[in-house]
């Protein structure tokens, strides 16, 4: 069945014949839910292969995950998906709204990770809900919910181990997941450094969009630098 184009900040979803979508990454880099929006000229194509290579990594870790191959330099095809409006944060150390919330210092560890969830409305503010809320929504079932979280950590944790022996070390991350033509979960939208909060291990260097969310340095070199550093440890753990 064909569906309707999905433009979002960063990605435009365009439907396939046999159930299949084309994702394109946009340059765009929004912040603040679209307050401050700026182009960065290769953020797309950047963040297109930052999210194949993870998304590969993590299928041969046993995560489900939508990704099916690479259409161009900054598209990606994928199975077709209703996106559940969950966004799943895994926290393993304090930043963010974590850290407005709660008065923590920033990088305090989270030991063991905390797994947030949050409603994905714009209009709203994504805010944090619970399970009852989800359940009060109609958003997910109770097994649903339980997956989303189990396969959030696992993911995360599959991702964290990866990062560390980078040198980088992997703050927080969300995921989002969908539901198959054929009811089947998987993880979807994207793992890149515009959904995830990176340091260098060594220097303390951001390596996220915190870079144009705070103005902390040059966001492309950061995308580059990371990719640089993830492809390394991406060849090391096949030689192992």
């Amino acid at each position: 069945m064909e569906r309707a184009a999905y433009e979002g900040k960063a990605k435009r979803v365009v439907s396939q014949p046999d159930g299949i979508a084309h994702i394109y990454y946009k340059d765009d880099a929004t912040a603040f839910n679209g307050v401050r929006h700026e182009l960065f000229e290769g953020k797309g194509t950047l963040n297109s292969q930052i999210t194949e290579r993870l998304f590969e990594y993590l299928a041969g870790h046993g995560i489900p995950t939508h990704h099916l191959g690479r259409v161009d330099e900054r598209t990606l095809s994928a199975k077709w998906v209703d996106i559940i409006p969950i966004e799943a944060i895994v926290r393993y150390k304090v930043a963010g709204t974590l850290a407005k919330r709660t008065g923590l210092d920033y990088l305090t560890e989270c030991d063991p990770p905390i797994i947030e969830m949050y409603y994905k409305r714009d209009d709203l503010g994504d805010p944090l809900i619970n399970d009852d809320h989800v359940r009060q929504l109609g958003l997910a079932t109770p097994m649903e919910v339980d997956w989303i979280r189990a396969m959030a950590r696992q993911a995360a944790d599959a991702l964290r181990d990866l990062f560390f022996k980078a040198g980088i070390d992997l703050v927080d991350l969300k995921f989002e997941f969908g539901r198959t033509a054929d009811g089947e979960l998987v993880l979807a939208d994207e793992v890149s450094p515009d959904t995830c909060r990176f340091r260098d291990l060594a220097t303390g260097e951001i390596l996220d969009k915190d870079l144009f969310r705070f103005d902390e340095g040059d966001l492309l070199a950061g995308y580059r630098k990371l990719l640089a550093h993830l492809d390394r440890a991406l060849a090391a753990d096949v030689q192992s």
